[in-house]
């Protein structure tokens, strides 16, 4: 608890840990395409995902999902997102977050893709910030530490590194992706407050995966569009 304590006085490195998580997919996309076609090398990068990352933000967008399709009062909201069984709500989520990774990854261009990677587990890791920062905590445990120790202050540290990273890494596409992602937080801490008035650490994993997939789909849509090499 005291290393939880202290990573979460300075939540705005997250950014960072998605660069180095990032570069580790990228090179797991870089090599599988040299000997793999699209469809294979997006298998092998999301599985190298969550054989890095584990599914605990997996279990938190299922959790969530469940939450937000139970029907009722807030109370019952809450109870389905704390109940421990998979329902058809998370089942739903997870399905539609793992189709949408696969279907991005393999249609990005193999150039693009490695870049694209890294820019957007950035801008997930951001997004997480942005969720903290603007909800108010819903319960006890990780997520409530989070939450209480990130303020505005700690959003526009983190909102900046982003923003260098993914400027350095994709130039204005990347700028992009960001302000995509970081609008799909906010859309979320929304969500969140509609429907269990509140947050918990179950947002913010279900903001990492949600992020993630919406940050890629943005570099696929506005890949062809916007300048994406700084250099």
């Amino acid at each position: 608890m005291e290393g939880i304590e202290a990573l979460m006085r300075h939540v705005y490195i997250f950014p960072l840990i998605g660069l180095i998580l990032g570069g580790i997919f990228a090179i797991a996309a870089f090599l599988s395409s040299q000997l793999l076609p699209a469809n294979l090398t997006a298998i092998v990068v999301i599985v190298v995902i969550y054989w890095i990352c584990g599914i605990n933000h997996l279990d938190g967008l299922a959790d969530f999902g469940d939450g937000v399709i139970a029907h009722g009062s807030l109370e019952k909201k809450i109870q389905a997102m704390k109940d421990v069984h998979l329902g058809t709500g998370g089942g739903m989520f997870i399905t539609l977050i793992l189709l949408c990774n696969f279907t991005v990854i393999s249609s990005l261009p193999p150039h693009l893709l490695p870049l694209a990677l890294v820019a957007c587990e950035v801008s997930a890791k951001q997004s997480m910030i942005t969720f903290a920062a603007f909800s108010t905590s819903l319960q006890k445990g990780f997520g409530q530490i989070m939450i209480e120790r990130t303020r505005k202050r700690e959003f526009f540290i983190g909102l900046g590194i982003s923003a260098i990273l993914c400027a350095a890494l994709l130039g204005l596409l990347g700028l992009a992706v960001l302000i995509v992602s970081s609008a799909a937080a906010h859309t979320m801490v929304e969500v969140a407050k509609k429907n269990f008035g509140g947050a918990t650490g179950d947002g913010i994993g279900a903001t990492n995966e949600i992020c993630r997939a919406i940050s890629l789909a943005s570099a696929l849509v506005l890949g062809g569009v916007l300048p994406w090499t700084p250099w």
